[in-house]
C-alpha cells in the first residue's frame, strides 16, 4: 500500500475525482470511531457535513456490515446507495435473495445465543447483533479476548449451514455462504450507475472483498496500514478520512466549475 497523501495518491485523485465517479465508504471504522458497544456509534457532525457536500458533487453510497434500517437512523442525509449486511441488503433487485438468507441467519442466532448461556464456556460480555440477513459476534469487553475467539471458533464450526466467519476487530461476522459481500455490491453499484470510475474506503477485513477486486476503475484505500491489506493506498487514520473528502470535494467543484464555463468567442 501507498500513503495516499503522497505524489502517487493525490495523482491518482486527480484522475479520478470528475464526472461518472462513485464515492463509497465503509461506516464503522471508516467514517464512523469504533466503540466498544456498536449501538452508541455516532456519525461525528465534522464528517455529515463533508458528506453532504460531496453528495452534491458525485454519487454517494455506504456498504455497511450493520443493517439499513439501523445506520439510516444514524444519517442526517440520505445517500444515493444505502446497502447493509456486507451487500446481502439494499442492492436494488437483489431483494428475493436477501430474504432466502433470513430463515438461516434466525436458526444460527437461536442457537449461538443458546450456547453463550453457559458461564463457565463463554464470558458474559459476548454481544449478538442479530442483523436480520447475516449476524455479528463482538466480544471487545471480554475479559480474555485469547480464549473468547477460541470458543467462539469452535462454536461456529458445529452451525448449520455452515457460515463464512469473517473476522474483524475484536467481532465475527457471520454470512451465508455464497451471499453477495462488499465487492459485488459495489460492482453492481458501477453497472447501475454506469459509473466510470469508483472510489472506496475503508478499514476492516470485511473492506478486502472490495480491495481485491484490482479494478483499473477502481481507487481502494483503507484506513490504518496493514501489511497484508490488498488496498491500493492507505491512510494513517480515521481522522484523515476527512482531509481525503476535503480534497475530493475541492476537486470536484474545480472540475464541474471549468465544466461550467462559457466557451471563449
Amino acid at each position: 500500500m501507498t500513503p495516499l497523501f503522497s505524489d502517487l495518491g493525490l495523482q491518482r485523485l486527480d484522475r479520478i475525482a470528475g464526472p461518472g465517479l462513485l464515492c463509497v465508504f465503509d461506516f464503522d471504522g471508516t467514517l464512523s470511531p469504533i466503540v466498544a458497544d456498536p449501538e452508541h456509534a455516532v456519525l461525528p457532525d465534522a464528517m455529515q457535513q463533508r458528506l453532504i457536500e460531496l453528495s452534491a458533487l458525485a454519487p454517494v453510497a455506504i456498504i455497511t456490515g450493520r443493517a439499513v434500517q439501523d445506520l439510516r437512523a444514524r444519517l442526517q442525509f440520505t445517500p444515493d446507495f444505502l446497502v447493509g449486511n456486507h451487500g446481502i441488503e439494499g442492492i436494488p433487485g437483489w431483494e428475493q435473495r436477501a430474504q432466502q438468507y433470513q430463515a438461516v441467519c434466525q436458526g444460527w442466532a437461536r442457537t449461538v445465543a443458546h450456547a453463550l448461556q453457559d458461564p463457565l464456556r463463554f464470558d458474559p460480555n459476548i454481544k449478538i447483533e442479530d442483523k436480520r440477513y447475516s449476524m455479528s459476534v463482538h466480544y471487545r469487553l471480554a475479559r480474555d479476548q485469547n480464549l473468547t475467539e477460541t470458543r467462539l471458533m469452535e462454536l461456529f464450526s458445529v452451525l448449520a449451514p455452515a457460515p463464512r466467519v469473517v473476522a474483524g476487530k475484536c467481532v465475527f461476522n457471520l454470512v451465508p455462504q455464497g451471499a453477495p459481500h462488499k465487492g459485488s455490491a459495489l460492482e453492481q453499484l458501477m453497472r447501475d450507475g454506469a459509473a466510470r470510475n469508483a472510489l472506496y474506503v475503508g478499514d476492516d477485513v470485511t473492506d478486502e472483498d472490495v480491495f481485491r477486486l484490482k479494478r483499473s476503475d477502481l481507487m481502494s484505500i483503507r484506513v490504518e496500514h496493514a501489511a497484508n491489506s490488498a488496498a491500493d493506498f492507505f491512510l494513517d487514520r480515521l481522522a484523515d478520512v476527512e482531509r481525503l473528502l476535503d480534497e475530493l470535494i475541492a476537486r470536484l467543484r474545480q472540475r464541474a466549475g471549468k465544466a461550467n464555463m462559457p466557451e471563449s468567442a
